[in-house]
């Protein structure tokens, strides 16, 4: 008995010490707890205080500039304006809209940074023709010298994540595309604290109902969170820690503030690596303009994207993308959003989005990133909102690819083995300044990969010989009219191997000028003159050139047996075109930071690598290529009155096809051929001379008309031969420059006076 009272007599002690024990426990809970919560206060505060997102550099193509006697026709202007994405209609819409009758456009261009100023929205009239521009005004009919429309966006630098994105400041969000986020994604953003309650029992109720998933109850601030702060796994854990955030952050912060971050932070779409965030990129990806040119239709669409970017991508699933987006204008109408008149409407229209995702161009941007690592710290790139000002010429390189694209589908066509087809590349620069134009890596133009203007090295045939030439001048043994000698030759290498070159065509031509040799691209009469200048002679010439490093000396140099890049054979033409100054290549011309101003600009370098009264000689040979010689197919699209030095280039058993040359205004090199190095059966002249001459026709360049320098003078001499004669004594005479005072054989015949009157 006694030690049944002893038992009930220690029940109460049990009791208080479980009591306790549990007490404790739940303190602790609650301590753990709210030290939680504070720390993901802090995480909150601390990541969303002054938020920098990860932004990446903007790079911009050249702004195509406007004045009385530009080449700019009025159809190339309109071109111009739809590549920009500016659309026809009263311009006093506002901002991106123009209207043209005939040859008269009144624009209302919009706001733009430029490299030197930041031009506000600016009304203009600009008066063109089918020649070219005429005039510009201002709405006062005040005359306007120039005008520079606006710089193409064409792609980012991105930073390691691959985000990008433009940010958008409160005041560029419209009250419409405030109204409308809400009313889709969260009807009581502006009543609820982060979490709604209702929001989520109506979600569970509504999925009941259904079976299945169909709605979802978390708030914009939630999906900020998660977006911001979380990721997607699908825990219980991970809801908890969300609700926590998004509440915290609506104590922190104003509802305006969680709002323009949710409008900058929402992933709208992919890009292959590049991930599409925010409504200010979302409208330039897939419009082509500002979120504020946007009409309820396009605003429609990108608001319907929050729900699923993969799922209605409008590009690859166009039919979903209607139909959600019609959706959500009904549900616009039914707030009283918009009108139901205005919604039905915007229903109707097609989606309009850009049939070229970005419409950024993969290998010039590589050429970019490059230039960017070798002309710039990296600490300078790393800061948020850079503007990087390209070089890049739209016109030039939709030329470019419209070309290789035209070209190789020609030529892949005729192919009888359609197992594999044919690869190209183009690269196309200006050759005063060394700016990069255009680069095309390859046949499908708009994708990632393989860069063959930049990466494909490869042999470049007869595109060596005009350095073989230059080396012959230097020694001042050779001119123009100088008699080689074309005949067979068998040489012992090194391994005891026999070396015997033949020409292309397996004829043998005997005594030809040098100038006949050049342009009709005789092997064996360049080597014989080449062995008799010496290969090291030649390999300080490439090297001078531009070649970036000296080339083994094998004979089999002298025809082309090394490997270069199109861009490297870009680099080494450069120096011939500017008469004998190395232009560094470029693509950056300014880099500004995010308050528009400049961190570095590029200054054009120029090299001493040659003397200019040489390499204006070996200039006027190649003029006769492309006159008389290989490359005289250039002459039909062209045409007769722009005088371009070129050369064809062909490796060995007709393996690569290259082209390289330059007019006044452009240098341009082509090659095609296939990755695996088969052979192609094309020629220089049959395979990339044709999309080299389609490319700078449509660019109307202008002839290469350089003064002569001093130390030479134009002579009369019959091409095959090299004799000096006279137009009126050979149907065969052509002009080429030589040495001032030059002694020349005359051909028999021809009187002194007629000589001397063609010399005038």
């Amino acid at each position: 008995m006694s030690k049944l009272k002893s038992g009930w007599n220690k029940l109460p002690s049990l009791s208080l010490r479980v009591a306790l024990i549990v007490g404790s426990l739940i303190a602790l809970l609650v301590l753990a707890f709210s030290i939680w919560v504070v720390y993901l206060d802090q995480v909150v505060t601390n990541e969303f205080k002054g938020r920098l997102w990860s932004v990446p550099a903007r790079v911009y193509a050249s702004p195509l500039e406007l004045y009385a006697g530009a080449t700019t026709t009025a159809d190339d202007l309109e071109e111009e304006l739809h590549r920009l994405h500016y659309q026809s209609g009263d311009p006093s819409t506002g901002p991106g809209y123009y209207r043209r009758k005939n040859g008269d456009f009144d624009l209302n261009a919009r706001r733009a940074q430029f490299v030197d100023e930041l031009r506000p929205v600016t009304r203009i009239q600009i008066h063109a023709s089918s020649e070219g521009i005429i005039g510009l005004s201002a709405p006062n009919s005040i005359e306007v010298p120039l005008f520079r429309l606006d710089p193409l966006m064409v792609g980012s630098v991105f930073p390691v994540h691959g985000e990008d994105r433009i940010v958008l400041t409160p005041d560029e969000v419209s009250p419409q595309l405030r109204a409308a986020l809400k009313t889709i994604e969260d009807r009581r953003f502006d009543d609820h604290h982060g979490v709604d309650p209702r929001s989520i029992l109506r979600a569970m109720w509504a999925n009941l109902r259904a079976g299945h998933i169909t709605q979802g109850g978390s708030t914009l601030t939630q999906q900020l969170v998660k977006n911001y702060f979380l990721d997607d796994t699908q825990t219980f854990g991970r809801k908890i820690k969300e609700a926590v955030m998004a509440m915290r952050l609506e104590a922190r912060y104003t509802k305006e503030e969680i709002l323009v971050a949710y409008i900058n932070e929402v992933s709208l779409g992919q890009d292959g690596q590049r991930a599409i965030h925010g409504f200010g990129l979302g409208s330039e990806y897939y419009f082509g303009k500002p979120v504020s040119e946007l009409d309820i239709s396009e605003l429609s669409l990108l608001i319907g994207l929050v729900r699923g970017p993969s799922f209605y991508d409008p590009i690859r699933h166009p039919d979903r993308a209607r139909a959600r987006r019609n959706l959500v204008l009904k549900e616009l109408a039914s707030e009283k959003v918009v009108t139901q008149e205005i919604a039905e409407r915007a229903q109707a229209k097609p989606l309009g989005v850009r049939s070229h995702g970005g419409g950024y161009f993969p290998a010039y941007m590589d050429l970019v990133r490059r230039h960017l690592k070798r002309d710039y710290a990296e600490a300078d790139l790393s800061a948020a909102g850079l503007s990087i000002y390209t070089t890049l010429d739209p016109r030039a390189q939709a030329s470019a690819e419209r070309s290789l694209s035209h070209g190789l589908a020609r030529l892949n066509a005729a192919r009888h083995d359609k197992s594999e087809l044919l690869e190209g590349a183009v690269v196309v620069a200006e050759p005063q300044s060394g700016d990069v134009l255009a680069v095309v890596g390859g046949r499908e133009v708009g994708r990632e990969g393989f860069n063959r203007a930049l990466d494909a090295k490869r042999p470049i045939g007869s595109l060596v010989k005009p350095a073989v030439y230059l080396s012959a001048l230097e020694t001042g043994r050779y001119t123009a009219a100088s008699v080689l000698l074309d005949a067979p030759l068998e040489l012992k290498l090194g391994d005891g191997t026999i070396w015997a070159p033949q020409n292309y065509t397996r004829e043998v031509f005997g005594n030809v000028s040098m100038v006949h040799a050049l342009a009709e691209s005789m092997n064996l009469a360049t080597v014989r003159m080449g062995l008799d200048v010496g290969l090291d002679r030649v390999a300080d010439t490439l090297v001078k050139l531009g070649m970036d490093h000296r080339p083994t000396l094998n004979p089999s140099l002298l025809l082309g047996a090394i490997e270069m890049t199109p861009l490297e054979v870009v680099q080494m033409y450069t120096s011939l075109a500017n008469g004998g100054f190395r232009a560094r290549l470029h693509t950056v011309r300014a880099v500004l930071d995010d308050a528009g101003k400049p961190l570095k600009s590029f200054k054009v370098e120029l090299e001493a690598v040659a003397a200019p009264e040489l390499v204006y000689q070996v200039d006027r040979m190649m003029a006769q290529v492309t006159q008389r010689g290989t490359g005289r197919g250039v002459v039909s699209k062209l045409g007769p009155h722009i005088v371009a030095p070129a050369k064809t280039g062909t490796s060995q058993d007709t393996r690569d096809s290259w082209f390289a040359g330059f007019t006044g205004s452009h240098i341009a090199v082509v090659w095609v051929g296939f990755d695996d190095n088969r052979i192609t059966g094309l020629t220089g002249a049959l395979g990339a001379l044709p999309i080299w001459a389609d490319t700078l026709s449509s660019l109307r360049p202008t002839s290469w008309e350089p003064a002569p320098p001093q130390e030479v003078e134009e002579r009369w001499i019959e091409f095959s031969t090299g004799l000096v004669t006279a137009p009126a004594c050979s149907a065969d005479a052509v002009q080429v420059a030589v040495p001032r005072g030059a002694t020349l054989p005359v051909r028999p015949g021809c009187p002194a006076a007629l000589i001397r009157s063609a010399s005038e």
